[in-house]
């Protein structure tokens, strides 16, 4: 069975930084491609960054873009997201999730085909505010 748990996240003031993590059990990373996705309430869920299951590849919403990086680390079957800068509008849920059908996580500005991610984490609450 697939599982992801994303793990880090927490209350952080305007400006803070936090680093998420996204394990895998169960199963290799890989010859995933790896997304970070955020729900605020009442809002639908977007893509927030992305990796290629080689690391060669990533992307970036334009609202983090500057100030979030992603990573992996395939040896601890581990992809992280590093999140500087936080701001009030960057509250939300985070998940994590993976795809191996064809989504490479190119350049580019694009909404991330949700459809295609199919192993979800439980996702992990971050709250910007002072």
């Amino acid at each position: 069975q697939l599982q992801l748990v994303e793990s880090g996240g927490g209350l952080v003031q305007p400006g803070g930084s936090l680093r998420l993590s996204c394990a895998a059990s169960g199963f290799s990373l890989d010859n995933y491609t790896i997304g970070w996705f955020r729900q605020a309430p009442g809002k639908e869920r977007e893509g927030v960054s992305c990796i290629s299951s080689s690391g060669g590849s990533t992307n970036y919403a334009d609202s983090v873009k500057g100030r979030f990086t992603i990573s992996r680390d395939n040896a601890k079957n581990t992809v992280y997201l590093q999140m500087n800068s936080l701001k009030p509008e960057d509250t939300a849920v985070y998940y994590c999730a993976a795809t191996d059908l064809g989504f490479t996580c190119p350049g580019g500005t694009y909404w991330y085909p949700i459809p295609l991610f199919g192993a979800w984490g439980q996702g992990t609450q971050v709250t910007v505010s002072s």
